[in-house]
């Protein structure tokens, strides 16, 4: 059985997704987000510029979800945004849409492995935080039975 599938050219029918990006903790909303911004870059410049409402309307989310996640990836260190303006045709300056640089994916991963360290050195802080009350707590109670 024959089927008719239409050629597709993968350089212009299809974008690039890292696979790091589902080995760095990202959320759902965020490989979306991410996902999205990838889809419109410019491929020589690493930049795009799509509203909150636009890419909310591709991903089905409000324009304040889809600003959450724009924070946190750029947090994550996987965009780096720049306000824009636009002039009408009054000649009034407004506020534009932002401007996304793609970040290379290498930077995520240094911040993610970064994160992690710091993750563990408050881990092991804890540990002897509590370790020091533990002792200083039986410090106190082998004084009050000793006093009884």
């Amino acid at each position: 059985m024959s089927k008719n599938y239409s050629k597709r050219d993968p350089i212009k029918d299809y974008f690039p997704l890292p696979n790091e990006i589902f080995y760095l903790n990202l959320s759902y909303g965020e490989i979306a987000v991410y996902a999205y911004l990838l889809y419109r870059e410019n491929r020589n410049t690493f930049k795009c510029h799509p509203s909150y409402k636009t890419i909310g309307e591709a991903l089905k989310m409000s324009r304040n979800t889809v600003s959450k996640y724009i924070r946190q990836l750029e947090e994550k260190g996987f965009i780096t945004t720049e306000p824009t303006t636009v002039c009408t045709s009054q000649g009034e300056k407004r506020n534009g849409n932002l401007l996304y640089t793609i970040l290379p994916i290498e930077q995520a991963k240094q911040h993610f492995c970064n994160q992690q360290l710091k993750n563990i050195d408050q881990m092991i802080a804890d540990r002897k935080q509590r370790k020091w009350i533990e002792k200083l707590n039986l410090k106190s109670n082998k004084k009050l039975a000793d006093g009884i």
